[in-house]
């Protein structure tokens, strides 16, 4: 799957401040709703997710998604990717990235894959951060050959 068929440029932003862990996880899933991927039931599958293990990826990602029970509330696969730029405290680790994911009949394993291969390389995580528009954002991740 094509990181550029589940993420759209309306599903990219920018945000100059910070949040919490829950107000970042609320984003994540209110713009998955909003792409018609998940029903509002899929914030708490987010939250049951967290309460058994934490999504934080390290190198400033977080990729909160639900569990498998939430199946019900997944609609098709979309991600969202939301910088806060003041950070975000996940559990006491830095959050810069915030990658909202629902993946439709296993489909989000390889769209995990494929984030975790660009966040792993610091070059890209850097480039991600100086972008300076939320356009500018989006070209990067669709260009950085993950897609």
């Amino acid at each position: 799957m094509e990181t550029n068929n589940v993420l759209t440029p309306q599903m990219v932003r920018i945000h100059p401040g910070s949040a919490t862990r829950d107000q970042a996880m609320q984003e994540a899933a209110d713009l998955l709703v909003a792409a018609g991927a998940v029903t509002p039931a899929y914030y708490e599958a987010m939250q049951d997710r967290e309460r058994t293990v934490s999504t934080f990826m390290g190198n400033g990602l977080a990729i909160p998604h639900g569990t498998n029970d939430a199946k019900d509330a997944v609609l098709g696969s979309a991600l969202s990717l939301v910088r806060y730029d003041g950070g975000v405290d996940w559990d006491g680790n830095q959050a810069t990235f915030v990658v909202g994911i629902a993946g439709k009949g296993g489909a989000h394993l390889e769209i995990l894959s494929q984030i975790a291969i660009l966040f792993s390389d610091d070059a890209e995580v850097d480039k991600l951060r100086e972008a300076p528009t939320s356009e500018q954002l989006y070209a990067l991740v669709v260009e950085s050959g993950t897609d």
